[in-house]
């Protein structure tokens, strides 16, 4: 009985030993360097991004037109622009 508990809690100390490892090791300086990035993804970056604006700006809209700070005149005129401008956002970021 005593064995079994002796090899189990020597297995538990190993077992916790190999997953905290890579958590106390020193890091190498090249392990926390961020590569820039390239061209393709600096692209995806900025259609993100563009993306995330326009639906923002959409969902501001949408929202002071509820709570009345932008009137019904407002809001039509606005929204049919956004929302254009959100759709192609959207595309332009899938593709």
């Amino acid at each position: 009985m005593t064995l079994a508990l002796a090899v189990g809690a020597v297995l538990a100390i190993a077992a916790v030993a190999v997953v905290a490892a890579p958590f106390l090791r020193e890091p190498v300086a090249a392990d926390d360097r961020l590569l820039p990035p390239d061209a393709a993804q600096q692209l995806q970056l900025a259609r993100a991004e563009e993306r995330d604006r326009a639906l923002d700006a959409l969902k501001e809209l949408e929202f002071d037109h509820r709570t009345g700070k932008v009137s019904d005149e407002d809001y039509r005129a606005q929204v049919g622009m956004l929302r254009q401008r959100a759709a192609a956002a959207l595309r332009d970021a899938d593709g």
